[in-house]
């Protein structure tokens, strides 16, 4: 196994996560009970790999993404957080890293995940960014060489978190999904609507695995919006 390279200087400041500086704090505590409720959703075929993606842009999806990935790692396992948004990434932000190598480096080169992946400050995690926005996003993301880089990582890392594009806007978040072990869908209250939830969900069922849970940001865990 390569080990993953030193974490690279980016050009803004990273982005505090709540699950460090508040771990006490609500919005902590629901990510954790989101990750319990997943292990427990996974007891007969554990879970490896999961897209969280959010029905329209703004509803926090990537924040939920890092904090989610964090308390997973914090509880022992070692956790990949990939940048699969390929329109507008956002997490070499939140970790301020750099972005000229990441996920469409390793399509490119042929590399793996793990050859591209920067450890962060919370111990047990590594991020792998973008890299270089391509033209054929979602070609990208349905593709043979997408599955093979995730199932190649899963059996260096015990669980890969993949943001996404929002899945209403765009047909990258469905194309991941459908190679996925589990989705979760963010929604974000005051904002998302009933029925954007509703279609969100509704345009998961019979590509891959349906979404368990949906998670405020900042809040409570929700699920009634997917009933």
């Amino acid at each position: 196994m390569r080990r993953p390279r030193q974490p690279q200087a980016g050009s803004g400041t990273p982005t505090a996560l709540v699950t460090e500086t508040a771990p006490k704090s609500a919005a902590a505590e629901a990510y954790r009970t989101l990750r319990t409720n997943i292990q427990f959703a996974g007891l007969d075929r554990p879970c490896k790999t999961i897209v969280i993606t959010s029905a329209t842009p703004g509803e926090g999806k990537t924040t939920t993404a890092a904090n989610f990935a964090a308390v997973c790692a914090q509880s022992g396992s070692r956790v990949l957080l990939v940048d699969g948004d390929l329109r507008k990434p956002t997490l070499h932000r939140i970790f301020g890293l750099d972005n000229q190598r990441g996920l469409t480096t390793t399509m490119i080169e042929g590399k793996s995940l793990a050859d591209v992946a920067i450890p962060t400050r919370v111990p047990n995690l590594s991020v792998v960014v973008s890299g270089p926005l391509p033209p054929n996003h979602a070609e990208l993301a349905a593709s043979r060489r997408m599955h093979d880089l995730m199932e190649a990582a899963t059996r260096v890392f015990d669980l890969i978190v993949i943001d996404t594009p929002p899945v209403l806007s765009v047909s990258d978040a469905v194309a991941l999904a459908a190679q996925m072990d589990g989705v979760i869908l963010v929604v974000r209250g005051g904002k998302t609507s009933a029925e954007a939830a509703r279609r969100a969900a509704a345009d998961r069922r019979g590509q891959g695995p349906d979404p368990w849970r949906s998670l405020e940001p900042g809040g409570r865990a929700e699920q009634r919006l997917l009933r």
